[in-house]
């Protein structure tokens, strides 16, 4: 006899935190390991810290392809616990655990044949590129860490289990932040030794995850049902490539800035990828209490409860406030400071207070976005999602800063980033206004 699942039993403030506290400390971990390993890296040199810049891009593909994939699986699986079906939750988890094997295997062609040719159009220097291509490489060929941990992940966090998840994430950025050191320094790898050290944590995170799923008191799979259904990979796709395309949207965005920032100065790609080191510590946090709202709305929606989901909205959407108005005063106040922790020249000075305090404009604005697109990825609307991340981020953001950084220089590239996120909460909320009227407000 299956239990009474948490998502309908619990208070919203209680459940809410219970969901959604552990994954907002594990991506504060997280983030603390971007950080730390970018201070790392920028002790071995700025060459060093710039060509992980560089790799940021494909780093962010499959991580935009495992969560987005997961995007899609903790939807539909919440809505069919929500639905009481559970054979066929057993069946969503089988099937996402076979995507994940083909999801490898595509990295894996992708770090061994394009990497080269990827990274080649953004420098045209030997050492650069070669930094770039070989860190790019091991994260991308070793990535079956990654991948089956998000997706597991993904699936215990739909039963309404937060903390090992959590666990999950602690174990790999924490074995990540040890092994740092080691590889870099003590082995004297450099960045290489970065990338060997991140492919590890995500190991140990997988062995973890694969220890917690098999004791499971939701979901119950045995590894002949791992196979391929066609139905269920459209139904977690309908969801989750909206969701894979709106995250691979920052590749195309990041490399697109990139281009333009390395015709100021390879310390202007250096001084980016600083900041989306450092703006981690504000947007992870949010993203964890996405990741605890999409399954309470999902598994609500699914059993057509409309008031949990709009009380699980407004208090999402209070706490999200709370956290960007938070780092935006640190970084209009601290900018300085934040960049002296990755060994900053005058140069990355002159350049990066005001990058920091400019782009720290939108994180207001973009924490109501994320808090109303997880309605948009919790009902199966995932297209509204990848509709608002085009518009900001190809639309308005990349043409926006070729234009200003022409007219005004490199702060009209920061200047962009501000205007796309105002479009961006516009368009969310028309989109939040059709999915309600065509899918909640009925309910």
């Amino acid at each position: 006899m299956q239990k009474t699942n948490i998502m309908q039993s619990e208070t919203i403030p209680r459940l809410l935190f219970k969901m959604s506290f552990p994954m907002m400390l594990s991506m504060l971990i997280q983030a603390l390991y971007n950080v730390v390993d970018s201070i790392f890296v920028a002790m071995v040199s700025e060459t060093a810290l710039t060509a992980v810049s560089l790799a940021f891009p494909l780093q962010n593909l499959l991580i935009s392809a495992a969560v987005g994939t997961g995007v899609g699986i903790n939807s539909l699986l919440s809505r069919r616990l929500g639905e009481g079906k559970h054979e066929e939750a057993n069946h969503v988890a089988s099937t996402s655990l076979f995507l994940a094997f083909a999801m490898w295997v595509l990295f894996v062609l992708i770090g061994v044949f394009f990497t080269k040719p990827f990274l080649a159009l953004f420098t045209k220097d030997t050492e650069l590129l070669k930094l770039s291509t070989s860190y790019s490489r091991i994260c991308l060929i070793v990535s079956f860490g990654c991948i089956f941990s998000i997706t597991i992940e993904k699936l215990i966090q739909a039963t309404g289990n937060s903390v090992q998840p959590m666990t999950m994430q602690l174990t790999g950025a924490i074995t990540n932040i040890i092994l740092d050191p080691v590889f870099i320094f003590v082995f004297g790898l450099g960045v290489n030794g970065a990338a060997i050290a991140t492919v590890i944590g995500q190991i140990a995170s997988m062995l973890l995850a694969i220890i917690f799923f098999k004791k499971n008191e939701y979901i119950s799979i045995k590894f002949k049902d791992i196979k391929p259904n066609a139905r269920i990979i459209k139904d977690i796709f309908q969801v989750g490539l909206p969701s894979i395309i709106m995250n691979s949207i920052g590749t195309v965005m990041v490399s697109l800035i990139n281009k333009i920032l390395i015709l100021f100065s390879a310390t202007a790609v250096s001084v980016f990828g600083v900041y989306f080191k450092l703006q981690s510590f504000v947007f992870m946090p949010v993203f964890g209490l996405n990741n605890g709202v999409i399954p309470i709305l999902g598994f609500n929606y699914g059993a057509r409860n409309k008031k949990r989901m709009l009380d699980t909205m407004k208090l999402g959407l209070v706490v999200a406030l709370l956290i960007m108005i938070t780092g935006t005063i640190c970084f209009q106040l601290f900018a300085k400071e934040l960049l002296s922790l990755f060994s900053a020249t005058e140069e990355m000075y002159r350049i990066g207070i005001p990058a920091l305090r400019t782009i720290s404009l939108c994180f207001i604005p973009a924490s109501i976005s994320i808090i109303l697109i997880a309605s948009f990825q919790a009902t199966g609307f995932g297209l509204a999602s990848m509709m608002v991340s085009i518009i900001r981020q190809l639309v308005v953001l990349c043409p926006c800063a070729l234009l200003l950084s022409r007219l005004i220089g490199i702060n009209g590239v920061w200047y962009s980033f501000a205007i796309a996120e105002i479009f961006g909460l516009l368009f969310s909320v028309i989109f939040f206004i059709h999915v309600y009227n065509k899918k909640i407000k009925n309910l």
